[in-house]
C-alpha cells in the first residue's frame, strides 16, 4: 500500500513548495492521498499535475481536531512557521492517537544541534524534537536541515547590499556557504517520503548549492551587478555582541555561522543526503546561484527597503 502524507502548513511560505513537490511527477507516484492541513479557512489552490493519479484531499485544522485531521495518514511533513510554536507542540501531542509512522519536525534551515550558544527559535525546536522522541519513540523522525533558503538570502539582512555593490562578511569570505531553493527543499521531502520507512535518515542535510561569499559576488558581477566590493569584519567581535543577549531572530547569527563554516553542506562540513534523494539529479536539476543571479541580472532584492522603517 502506498502511504497517505498530511501536509502541516501547507499554505505557508516553504508549505506551499512542499505540497507542490508531493503534487508532481514523478515524486506524487509514491503515494495513495496528499492531505493538504491548513487552519486557515480556505486553502491555496493546489492542483495535482494531469500526469499524477494520486487522490488530493484538503482539511482545516485546529487545535480541537488535530487526531480526527490526521486520520489514516502514516506520514506528517510539518511545515508550520516559526509563530506557531504552540500549536505544533499541540500537534506533536496528538500523534499518539494517530497512525502516523514517519514524523518530518518543524526545522528545514541551518542545523542550530551544533550550536554553541543559545537562540529562542531554535531551542524551541530542539525542545519539539526533545518531546517527540519522548511521545513517539517508535515514531520515525527526520529532521531535514537545507542550509539557507536559495531565493531568500541575497539580501542586505545577510550583508548583501546588491543595491550598492557591497557585500560584508562576517569572517573569511572564503567560507563555503550552502544554499538550498525552495522547490527543492519540497522534492528533497517527497523523496524521503518515498522511500522505506528503514531508509529515511534521522538527519538530513540539502546542498542545493555552496559557495563562498567571494564567490557569490563574482556569481552575481558576472549575471549583471558589476563591481561587487567584498570587506570582512571580525567574526569573533561580531559574534559576541550577537550574543550578548537572546533572540527570536535569526539573520544576525546566520551571518556568522557563514564565516564559522557551520551551514557548509558537503563533505569538507556537514555532508548532505543529495545523492539519496536524487542521484545523478536525475529527478531534477539542484537550484543554483547562478540561476538566482541570472533571474535577478546580479541584484537580488536590489529594491527592497533596508533597514525596514
Amino acid at each position: 500500500m502506498k502511504p497517505v502524507v498530511a501536509i502541516a502548513g501547507a499554505t505557508g511560505h516553504l508549505g506551499k513548495h512542499v505540497a507542490s513537490a508531493f503534487l508532481s511527477p514523478p515524486l506524487c507516484s509514491h503515494f495513495s492521498e496528499i492531505i493538504l492541513l491548513s487552519r486557515q479557512d480556505t486553502l491555496s489552490p493546489q492542483v495535482p499535475d494531469s500526469r499524477c493519479e494520486v487522490k488530493l484531499t484538503t482539511r482545516k485544522y485546529d487545535e480541537n481536531n488535530l487526531a480526527a485531521a490526521l486520520e489514516d495518514v502514516q506520514i506528517l511533513v510539518n511545515t508550520v512557521g516559526a509563530s506557531g510554536h504552540e500549536f505544533k507542540e499541540k500537534l506533536l501531542r496528538a500523534l499518539p492517537e494517530t497512525e502516523v509512522e514517519v514524523y518530518f519536525p518543524s526545522e528545514f534551515g541551518v542545523d542550530h544541534y551544533i550550536h554553541d550558544f543559545p537562540h529562542l527559535e531554535w531551542d524551541q525546536k530542539t525542545k519539539h524534537f526533545n518531546l517527540a522522541r519522548q511521545l513517539t519513540p517508535k515514531v520515525k523522525v527526520c529532521r531535514v536541515f537545507s542550509g539557507l533558503f536559495l531565493e531568500d538570502s541575497i539580501g542586505p539582512w545577510f550583508g548583501f547590499d546588491t543595491k550598492n555593490g557591497k557585500y560584508e562578511s562576517v569572517g573569511s569570505p572564503h567560507t563555503p556557504i550552502s544554499f538550498t531553493s525552495l522547490d527543492d527543499v519540497g522534492r528533497s521531502v517527497a523523496a524521503l517520503c518515498a522511500l522505506p520507512k528503514e531508509k529515511i535518515p534521522d538527519v538530513a542535510h540539502l546542498a542545493g548549492d555552496t559557495q563562498s561569499i567571494s564567490e557569490i559576488a563574482g556569481i552575481m558581477k558576472d549575471a549583471g551587478a558589476g563591481q561587487i566590493d567584498v570587506t570582512e569584519i571580525s567574526l569573533q567581535k561580531y559574534k559576541d555582541a550577537t550574543t550578548a543577549q537572546t533572540s527570536w531572530y535569526p539573520a544576525s547569527y546566520l551571518r556568522f555561522l557563514m564565516g564559522e563554516n557551520r551551514i557548509n553542506h558537503t563533505s569538507t562540513g556537514l555532508g548532505n543526503v543529495n545523492e539519496l534523494v536524487n542521484a545523478d539529479q536525475k529527478l531534477w536539476k539542484w537550484g543554483s546561484l547562478a540561476d538566482l543571479a541570472n533571474q535577478e541580472r546580479g541584484t537580488p532584492w536590489k529594491d527592497f527597503p533596508w533597514p525596514p522603517k
